[in-house]
């Protein structure tokens, strides 16, 4: 068949390697247009249309898909599918309308479940066991289209979402292919989503990853892997804000009261409503990643101090980035 890829992040491009590879012609790419990146903020194209220039393949780069002029450059390339990872902007029913096999996504999690643009960090926390990545036909509702195929994998205990989205990343993109071919085959039918077990997730922004020290370790530990790397899991001391990479509950220790710190030589401990938690590394703000216990020595920290800010206090805002794989192509 004759394919054109849509997709614009880092996750998407072991997909379009594996499309490229494959026995159908990848006439051409559409990805988000350039966006401004660094101190500079210089206007950087995205990492797969990058990738598509490396492998000389055409590149699109619609403000929006219902524009015309995009509709018309992609109707000239006579796809007969569409393959979609992440590509991040909403599809119009006119761009849908001109793909003959349609639209095929590829997302991450076991549709119904995780409908949305971060299914890798919802997954993790909640505390799911299993995930996974599903082909579907995009139609206009979210991720709600026909399931062609799926993939599982197992959450593993100490899994950031980033982790976990690589190794869905590896594993969906043969999962693309094999759709692509069943579909030209003719061997392959997609099967409507049942309405039960839908569930939604949402873009996680800055605010949500704030850590909220009263609740329990365990849900804290889930927290803050399922917002590494972005946003990144934070709190805030002396008014200033702290990332906090992944933690480990430590149920040997005497509880401490809810953001409390311990420090040791080797270790900074925080309390949590159950057992405290062990820090990993964090970031200060302006600062670079750093073990919790060299950031603690740097700062003279002394045990008994405290996470957190007065209540109604909520730290810098000078972060704005949320986390999602910008799967919302629909």
């Amino acid at each position: 068949m004759r394919v054109v890829f849509a997709g614009t992040p880092e996750v998407a491009v072991p997909a379009l390697d594996a499309v490229a590879a494959s026995r159908h012609e990848l006439v051409g790419v559409v990805t988000r247009p350039d966006a401004p990146s660094g101190r500079g903020r210089r206007l950087v194209a995205s990492p797969v249309a990058q990738r598509a220039e490396e492998l000389g393949v055409p590149v699109l780069k619609p403000e929006h898909p219902r524009d015309p002029a995009f509709q018309a450059e992609l109707a000239a390339l006579r796809p007969d599918a569409c393959p979609v990872v992440a590509y991040g902007a909403l599809l119009p029913q006119s761009a849908l309308d001109l793909v003959p096999h349609g639209w095929i996504n590829l997302h991450f999690s076991v549709l119904p479940a995780w409908r949305g643009a971060a299914p890798v960090q919802h997954a993790l926390w909640a505390g799911d066991e299993l995930t996974g990545a599903s082909t579907f036909r995009i139609v206009k509702a979210l991720d709600a289209g026909p399931v062609f195929g799926v993939m599982t994998e197992r959450i593993r205990p100490d899994d950031t979402a980033g982790d976990l989205l690589a190794r869905l990343a590896e594993g969906g993109a043969g999962l693309l292919v094999q759709t692509l071919d069943g579909i030209e085959d003719g061997t392959l039918e997609a099967r409507e989503q049942t309405d039960d077990g839908v569930s939604f997730a949402p873009k996680i922004v800055v605010d949500d990853a704030r850590v909220d020290w009263t609740h329990p370790a365990v849900a804290i530990d889930r927290q803050v892997r399922a917002c590494t790397p972005a946003p990144g899991a934070w709190s805030t001391f002396e008014g200033e804000r702290i990332k906090i990479g992944p933690v480990r509950p430590v149920t040997d220790r005497e509880r401490l009261e809810p953001g409390v710190l311990e420090v040791t030589k080797n270790a900074v401990l925080v309390g949590t409503s159950t057992v405290p938690v062990e820090l990993g590394e964090v970031k200060a703000f302006g600062k670079k990643q750093m073990r919790a216990a060299d950031w603690a020595r740097g700062v003279r920290l002394e045990s008994g101090t405290r996470f957190g800010d007065p209540a109604g206090e909520t730290g810098p805002e000078s972060e704005t980035e949320a986390a999602g794989t910008g799967d919302d192509a629909r």
